[in-house]
């Protein structure tokens, strides 16, 4: 059995946690959320990050909330937040002088970073609705649109629409998903393909893998929309404008 499960929520929607926790619960596998992408979201009314024995988000410069980079550990376990914080703070042990039994790192958050964290913690909703904003205009603008298909929102939660991502069927379209991200490109618009699978990183190569079938199609045809919270409609437009006109220009070449 694994020592632990990471269970990961993308692009600010919450995974389905009951079902994964249950069978966690029944083997005894202990659960550690990344909720990097998912502050703000709700899975049954509760936030995401909350569930598993420790949850971890990030506040990296292109998340809901930033510090500039940097993230927090929240656990309901007191013991293993002292662990952390004191790997974290160099592992130092509690002497006058500069001591170390353990392996220590400089991970801690500055208490300038920290304050300017919190400040924004004060306007998370406004920035959920910015985002969930994003969303509905690009939908409203491309869902039509023959091979286009946005990430449904789950019934079980509500989703922040962190980052507003769809998939593009060649076929249908008239372009895949690179000629598209090129195209965006050289009109100076920004946009990625979705993550890759851990599966396909080099750096796993030698490990092994179960199944990865269908993160494979997502990463083979899934584009990443420009999403930031101070987008405007001009902004979006543009964007918009980009994509169909990249359609219309493969489909009838």
């Amino acid at each position: 059995l694994p020592k632990a499960l990471v269970l990961v929520h993308l692009y600010g929607q919450s995974a389905d946690i009951d079902p994964i926790l249950e069978v966690c619960d029944r083997y005894e596998i202990p659960v550690i959320e990344d909720a990097a992408e998912a502050l703000g979201a709700t899975y049954k009314g509760r936030s995401p990050g909350t569930f598993g024995e420790i949850g971890i988000y990030s506040f990296n410069g292109n998340k809901i909330i930033t510090t500039s980079g940097g993230g927090m550990l929240v656990s309901n376990h007191p013991d293993f937040v002292t662990k952390a914080r004191f790997l974290a703070t160099q592992a130092r042990d509690p002497a006058p002088h500069y001591q170390h039994s353990h392996i220590g790192y400089n991970y801690r958050l500055s208490n300038i970073l920290a304050g300017v964290g919190r400040g924004q913690l004060r306007v998370l909703n406004q920035r959920v609705a910015a985002r969930r904003r994003n969303f509905e205009i690009y939908q409203e603008a491309l869902a039509e649109l023959p091979g286009i298909e946005f990430m449904p929102e789950a019934p079980y939660g509500r989703a922040t629409r962190w980052l507003t991502c769809l998939t593009i069927n060649p076929d249908a379209f008239g372009a895949d998903r690179e000629q598209v991200r090129l195209a965006l490109a050289a009109k100076q618009i920004e946009t990625r393909p979705v993550w890759k699978p851990l599966h396909l990183q080099p750096v796993f190569a030698e490990c092994d893998s179960i199944g990865g079938a269908i993160a494979e199609d997502l990463f083979e045809h899934g584009l990443c929309l420009p999403s930031g919270s101070n987008l405007t409609t001009e902004d979006l437009e543009r964007v918009i404008e980009g994509i169909k006109a990249t359609s219309r220009c493969l489909v009838h070449k």
